[in-house]
């Protein structure tokens, strides 16, 4: 579950940030302005681990996820 209380107030107060900042941010970005470490890039095992984990699954509209 996310803490949207305490990112906001992190971005909102803890950074200054204004409000549509805040909300134009990815949640990459805000990691790294509240200085937390970053996540090491997406290889292509980690990839293929998603992949098998979440399959795109074709649903009646022959749409994956519809």
């Amino acid at each position: 579950m996310i803490d949207w209380a305490g990112l906001m107030r992190a971005g909102l107060h803890g950074l200054g940030l204004h409000p549509d900042a805040f909300w134009r941010l990815t949640p990459n970005e805000l990691r790294m302005m509240l200085g937390a470490e970053q996540a090491a890039p997406l290889s292509r095992a980690r990839l293929e681990e998603l992949a098998r984990a979440f399959p795109d699954v074709k649903g009646e509209g022959g749409e994956p996820g519809s």
